[in-house]
């Protein structure tokens, strides 16, 4: 008895189902186990004393996740040298955690002889990609690696309506390639509407001409829909924004907002400033790919160059284990 076979070739379009299978309840799943297990986002927020960093994170997440801070205290002295703070809270809405970590760095531009002052952060960042390494080739790894590696970086740049100081180049394009960048000009109600634009466009060239490439870099645009999206972003970019945690009064509702000589800056308000595009940019339509763009290139570049130094990859020594679970 002979068989024959007939092969079929398989079309490259969608195939037409017989019937239900279920496959569309994935995203549910997913929903489900993310509700269920939480996840982190780390922050940094970097820029000198007295633009506002901590009250714009507050504003961004709606709660008071950094430290307080209007300037430094009188009893408070700036650090000679720059700190790393990082501080954590979980966050809940709609059923879904977050833990959010904000890393702080004050000192950062505000001495006299600034060389180098970005040396602490980037080791801080290399050293959450060496943690997280040192976890993930272990014979014996945890189930869910800790994640304290820096998924986006707030650059906050001065309202002076001229030009970048050498320093904010120097910063951006030393750490470029090892983190996720978001320039943000601060404190944007000291600007006018027309001086904002033109500070922006003045920003965004003199970044272009330095050869910085901040977040979302076009390299690492996905497909047309996304290149689409992302140049209307870059297009918008540094966006100038307004924080605040005090709520005003204004045609019979409360808003969050700073008084003026003139009357209330509405931070969410998108004629006012653009703290709003921000937030939407920044949590509720690019976190996610903040987080894969961090471990997809900035650690997976990290990590080839650790493991090229090790001539290979080698579970780590039983010092290196304990250390890195001490």
């Amino acid at each position: 008895m002979n068989l024959i076979f007939k092969l079929e070739p398989i079309s490259s379009g969608g195939s037409t189902l017989l019937g239900y299978i279920g496959i569309d309840t994935i995203i549910e799943q997913m929903r489900k186990k993310t509700m269920k297990t939480g996840f982190d986002f780390n922050i940094m927020v970097v820029g000198h004393s007295g633009l506002g960093k901590s009250t714009l994170v507050n504003t961004l997440f709606k709660s008071q996740v950094s430290r307080r801070s209007a300037g430094w205290a009188r009893d408070e002295k700036i650090p000679k040298t720059v700190e790393i703070k990082a501080v954590s809270h979980v966050i809940e809405e709609g059923g879904v955690k977050m833990k959010l970590t904000v890393v702080d760095t004050p000192g950062f531009g505000d001495q006299i002889n600034n060389d180098n002052c970005w040396e602490p952060i980037s080791k801080y960042i290399n050293e959450q990609y060496e943690k997280f390494l040192k976890e993930e080739v272990n014979i014996t790894r945890k189930k869910r690696i800790p994640d304290t590696r820096v998924h986006c970086c707030l650059y906050f740049i001065s309202p002076t309506g001229h030009s970048l100081r050498q320093l904010d180049t120097e910063f951006m394009k030393r750490l470029s390639h090892s983190v996720n960048i978001i320039p943000v000009i601060a404190k944007a109600d000291t600007l006018t509407i027309e001086e904002r634009q033109e500070f922006k466009q003045r920003v965004r060239k003199e970044l272009e001409m330095s050869g910085i490439e901040f977040y979302p870099q076009k390299e690492f645009d996905d497909d047309m829909e996304d290149k689409s999206d992302n140049d209307k972003i870059r297009e918008a970019m540094p966006f100038a924004v307004v924080g605040s945690d005090k709520e005003y009064q204004v045609n019979g509702k409360r808003v969050l907002g700073r008084k003026t000589a003139w009357g209330i800056v509405e931070v969410e308000n998108p004629n006012h400033c653009e703290f709003a595009q921000l937030r939407d940019f920044l949590i509720r339509s690019h976190l996610q790919d903040l987080k894969e763009v961090t471990h997809n290139i900035h650690y997976e570049t990290y990590r080839a160059k650790r493991l090229n130094e090790n001539g290979g990859l080698h579970p780590i020594s039983s010092a290196d284990t304990q250390e890195s679970n001490l």
